[in-house]
């Protein structure tokens, strides 16, 4: 059998906040309360039937009304009553004026100027070590040529005469064989 449910209320600003809940206990859920609102008298349970209607509709679920108009809620507040003096001589000393705050300096601008400085430079540095390895680099590859051709030119007059030893070598050994022959 289902408890019955009973409605229960409590202020939130100009608010109430009303849910249907079977207990005290699932209406402080509800709320998501820490604290029991019941005991401190900041809850109470709803009997009217016109305030109950909506809440008993959505069970378990915060039903939030207004509480009054815009001009009730204003006419709450508490005035705000002026300062009055505190002793009669303040109420005839001049009011004092207030001081002009120095205005902050302006923020330097000499760390940033420094830093883009920093970076000129060594695009700089990069630029010149760049050409220097640019011209490194040619000057290898004109070296690298110049090798490449006395080697080519050493190796054809090497190979030359190598074919030449190998003729002498071998007219040598026909030569030979033809004197073993005899």
């Amino acid at each position: 059998m289902a408890r019955k449910l009973k409605v229960f209320r409590t202020p939130i600003g100009f608010h109430d906040a009303y849910v249907a809940a079977p207990s005290r206990k699932a209406a402080l859920q509800a709320w998501g309360a820490d604290a029991d609102l019941f005991a401190r008298g900041m809850a109470e349970e709803v009997t009217d039937a016109t305030l109950m209607k909506e809440p008993l509709t959505h069970p378990g679920q915060v039903v939030r009304k207004i509480r009054g108009t815009m001009d009730e809620h204003m006419a709450a507040l508490p005035a705000n009553p002026k300062r009055k003096p505190t002793k009669k001589t303040d109420a005839y000393l001049p009011k004092a004026k207030p001081r002009p705050t120095k205005p902050k300096p302006r923020p330097s601008r000499s760390k940033l100027d420094q830093a883009v400085q920093f970076i000129e430079e060594a695009e700089q540095r990069y630029d010149a070590a760049r050409r220097d390895l640019v011209a490194r680099e040619a000057a290898l590859r004109k070296e690298r040529q110049a090798l490449e051709d006395d080697h080519d030119r050493e190796r054809e007059r090497l190979e030359k005469a190598r074919a030449d030893q190998e003729r002498r070598y071998r007219d040598a050994m026909e030569a030979w064989r033809g004197g073993l022959a005899d």
